[in-house]
C-alpha cells in the first residue's frame, strides 16, 4: 500500500545552490522540496504524495486547507495586516486572548500572545521570576525541568532541555536544575509503573528542599513527554506535583506546545488530567498551522503582578510580531473552529477508531502503544534482536520511502493525525506503518 505517484528524479527538483538557506535540520536524500497541500495529504516537487499522520508537527489539526481560517487570514490582511505594537494592539488580539481564557481551565485569567514555543517557554521564565519578586521573594530565580524533556530552541528553553545533545551550545541558563520524570524511573531503573509518578513527585520535593524552597521559582513540565515517545503522566502524578508546589510557593507550568487545543481529547491536558497550573504555554494547534502563534496563559494570581485586578495587563520586553493581526486572526478562527465545529466529539471518534487498530499492529510487532487522545507513541524497545540501533528513525524512513509522514527517534515513532483524518485514511496510514514494521522489525506475528 502507498501514497506515491511516480516521481521524477528528487535530485533535479531542487536548486543546483542550496548554499544560501540553513535548513532546520540537516538536509539529505530524503529532505523534501514540498510544492502544495490538501486536506492531510502533501505533495513534492519531485511528484511524490505523502499522506501527513503528524499534522505537521502536532500544528495542522485541520488539515490544509480549512477554508474557515483561511477567509480570516485573508480578510485580515485586506482590513490590517500589521499594527504599530508600540503603540496598541489589534481586535483579532483582544478577541482571541478571550477565547483562550474561556477554553482553559477555571482560574486562568489572561493570556499573552507571542510568535512560537520556544518564547512562550522563555516568556513563563520570565514571568515566574517577576511573580515572586512582585510577592517580595526576589531570590525565587530556580527553574526545574525535566531531564529527557524539550522546551525549545531559544537559549533559555534550550536550558530547560535536558538531553545530552543540546550541550554543544555550551552551558546554559544558571538556575536550572534537572530532575527525573515517571517514565525514565520505570526505563532506567525499572521502578514498576504504579510507583514511578509517587517517586518522581518526591524526587521533584526533595530537589527542592536541597535547592532551598526560597530560591525556586517555578517547574516547567510536559504533561505528555514528547521525547520520551508520548511518555504519559501516570494517574496522581500531577496532582502530587501540583501538592508538593502549593507546599513550597512554586509556580506549576505545563509545556503544552504538542498537547493544546484538543490533541488529548480535552481542549488542554490540564483538564485531561484533571490538574490545573499556574501558567500554561500554548502553541502549534493553535492557529491551525497558518501563521506563527503561541501564547502564555496564566493564572489571576500571577497575572497580579502585571496590573490590577480585573483590569488591563501587560507583560514587557515583547517582539515586533507578537499579537500580530494576521497570526491572531488565524489563531480566532482556529480557537472558534474548535470550539464551535464538534472537535471533541470528532477527536473522541476518531481515537477510538484509530487506537485499538494502532495497539493491535504495535503488540503484533512486539512493540507498546501509549496513547491519549490523538497523540500515540509506539515504543519499540524490546521489538527487535538485541543490539539494534536507531529503530525509530528507521521505521520513519521505511514509512517515508512508502510516502507516510510520521516522526521517529531512538526507540520510539510517535503518530498525531489531524482532526479531519477520516477512517479510511487511518486505515491507509496503518496499512503503511505495518510495512514499514515489517521491513524493519520483521513481520508481524
Amino acid at each position: 500500500m502507498t501514497t506515491t505517484t511516480t516521481p521524477s528524479d528528487p535530485a533535479s527538483s531542487w536548486p543546483a545552490d542550496l548554499s544560501a538557506f540553513c535548513f532546520e535540520v540537516p538536509h539529505s536524500s530524503e529532505s523534501l522540496l514540498f510544492e502544495s497541500a490538501k486536506g492531510i495529504r502533501l505533495s513534492d516537487a519531485a511528484g511524490r504524495g505523502y499522506l501527513d499522520a503528524l499534522s505537521g508537527v502536532f500544528v495542522t489539526c485541520f488539515g490544509y486547507d480549512c477554508e474557515p481560517i483561511i477567509g480570516a487570514v485573508t480578510r485580515q490582511l485586506r482590513t490590517l495586516p500589521f499594527n504599530p505594537p508600540l503603540h496598541g494592539t489589534n481586535r483579532a488580539a483582544l478577541e482571541l486572548a478571550r477565547a483562550l481564557v474561556d477554553l482553559a481551565p477555571p482560574g486562568i485569567t489572561a493570556a499573552k500572545l507571542v510568535n512560537g514555543g520556544s518564547e512562550a517557554v522563555e516568556a513563563a521564565m520570565r514571568l515566574a521570576r517577576l511573580h515572586h519578586r512582585a510577592r517580595g521573594n526576589p531570590g525565587k530565580v530556580k527553574v526545574l525541568s525535566y531531564y529527557h524533556g524539550y522546551h525549545g530552541a531559544t537559549f533559555g528553553s534550550l536550558s530547560l532541555t535536558g538531553r545530552p545533545d543540546v550541550t554543544r551550545f555550551g552551558p546554559g541558563l544558571p538556575g536550572v536544575v534537572h530532575v527525573w520524570p515517571p517514565d525514565c524511573l520505570e526505563s532506567f531503573w525499572d521502578v514498576p509503573p504504579e510507583k514511578s509518578g509517587a517517586l518522581a513527585a518526591s524526587m521533584i520535593e526533595r530537589t527542592i528542599e536541597a535547592e532551598g524552597p526560597d530560591s525556586v521559582a517555578a517547574i516547567v513540565m510536559e504533561p505528555v513527554i514528547h521525547l520520551r515517545g508520548m511518555a504519559i503522566a501516570p494517574d496522581d502524578y500531577l496532582a502530587r506535583v501540583r501538592e508538593v508546589c502549593d507546599r513550597h510557593d512554586v509556580l506549576l507550568v505545563f509545556d503544552e506546545i504538542v498537547t493544546g487545543f484538543g490533541r488529548t481529547g480535552a481542549p488542554f491536558a490540564a483538564q485531561t488530567f484533571g490538574v490545573t497550573p499556574d501558567i500554561l504555554c500554548v502553541g502549534k494547534g493553535i492557529s491551525g498551522g497558518y501563521a506563527p502563534l503561541a501564547a502564555v496563559l496564566m493564572a489571576g494570581h500571577v497575572a497580579e503582578a502585571l496590573g490590577e485586578s480585573g483590569g488591563p495587563v501587560s507583560f514587557a520586553p515583547s517582539h515586533t510580531y507578537a499579537a500580530n493581526p494576521l497570526a491572531a486572526a488565524a489563531g480566532l478562527a482556529a480557537v472558534t473552529l474548535f470550539r464551535e465545529g464538534g472537535y471533541q466529539e470528532r477527536i473522541a471518534e476518531l481515537a477510538a477508531y484509530t487506537e485499538p487498530r494502532l495497539r493491535a499492529l504495535a503488540e503484533a510487532h512486539g512493540a507498546t502503544l501509549r496513547a491519549v487522545g490523538l497523540l500515540y507513541g509506539v515504543k519499540l524497545t524490546g521489538a527487535a534482536a538485541e543490539g539494534a540501533e536507531r529503530l525509530g528513525e528507521r521505521v520513519a524512513s521505511a514509512c517515508l520511502r512508502r510516502g507516510l509522514i510520521i516522526r521517529g527517534q531512538d526507540d520510539w515513532v510517535v503518530l498525531a493525525p489531524a482532526f479531519v483524518t477520516t477512517p479510511a485514511e487511518v486505515d491507509e496510514i496503518l496499512g503503511i506503518l505495518g510495512e514499514a514494521l515489517d521491513e524493519v522489525l520483521g513481520a508481524g506475528r
